[in-house]
């Protein structure tokens, strides 16, 4: 699997990261690079750009198995694993960690899973499959979540249905941040708000997201 990696062999964590549905890492580099400095080992792999709304089954569930072909590529077999996701890579992240994404018809899908998931990342992530009872009832690991007051692709209320979760789950609402606010390089065309300082928010959710990853784990039962 094709992927971008950063970080020396002896970091403290791998860093699984799933991009949106351009499927382009890169446009999270500086991100990427301030947390291999930070002690990650990061692997992210790069997948075809599709439209969520019309993608097939086919081309979602490559985005977790994608995943994990990186992490078995790619990523030190030993070390606890941290997924981030934006948008459909947070869908993608959320399916490996043990939640049930559910068809438009009814049924639930079958994602693959990955134990070592440690923590989740999610920006702005794609949460619209997963609305039927149970579906988040396995995502057991703490998850720091950040969605943007102005996103309509991914709005504030649906992101909010992940506190249903059993794990620790906190949600921090940007204020003026819309969907792409969490790229450094946003795709073009892509509107933002005039009150709303991407860089230096950028900076902020770099800081903040560290932050988290070098929280002690919970003690387990």
């Amino acid at each position: 699997m094709d992927a971008l990696t950063l970080g020396s062999p002896d970091a403290r964590r791998v860093v699984l990261f799933a991009a949106g549905a351009g499927g382009d890492p890169e446009r999270h580099r500086p991100l990427l690079k301030y947390l291999a400095a930070g002690g990650a080992q990061v692997v992210a792999p790069y997948y075809e750009r599709i439209v969520p709304a019309e993608a097939t089954a086919a081309q979602l569930l490559a985005r977790p198995n994608g995943l994990l072909s990186a992490l078995r590529e790619h990523g030190a077999p030993e070390l606890p694993v941290a997924v981030i996701g934006h948008s459909i890579g947070g869908w993608a992240a959320l399916c490996i960690a043990g939640a049930v994404p559910w068809t438009r018809d009814g049924t639930p899908m079958e994602v693959p899973r990955e134990p070592r998931v440690s923590r989740l990342v999610l920006f702005a992530p794609a949460v619209a499959w997963f609305g039927a009872p149970g579906a988040l009832d396995a995502v057991a690991v703490p998850t720091l979540v950040y969605a943007g007051e102005l996103d309509r692709l991914t709005p504030v209320e649906q992101i909010r249905s992940l506190t249903a979760a059993p794990a620790p789950v906190t949600v921090n609402v940007v204020p003026k941040a819309g969907h792409f606010s969490f790229m450094n390089t946003p795709p073009p065309g892509a509107a933002e708000d005039s009150a709303f300082d991407r860089n230096r928010f950028l900076v902020q959710l770099a800081r903040e997201t560290q932050r988290f990853l070098d929280e002690p784990e919970p003690p387990t039962e």
